[in-house]
């Protein structure tokens, strides 16, 4: 009986360990068939950090939506 207690207690302790395993496997094999040669890096221009290469263009990208804020004066 005391042993059926033990190996119900660890049973979600090996569960939580093999799904982070799993997951970190994961994200390790996408990153690895990225299929980008060129990983970027960053890059200070005149005082401001700016991202230069990669495989995302800026072009590329949906623009965001202009809305209207009634409380505070945003400028882009």
């Amino acid at each position: 009986m005391a042993l059926a207690a033990r190996v119900t207690a660890v049973l979600p302790l090996v569960g939580a360990v093999a799904t982070a395993v799993a997951l970190t496997g994961a994200a390790f094999f996408t990153v690895a068939h990225a299929g980008c040669a060129d990983g970027g890096r960053f890059v200070e221009r005149d005082g401001v950090v700016e991202f230069v290469g990669g495989c995302v263009d800026g072009h590329e990208l949906p623009a965001v939506p202009r809305v209207e804020n009634a409380r505070y004066d945003v400028k882009p």
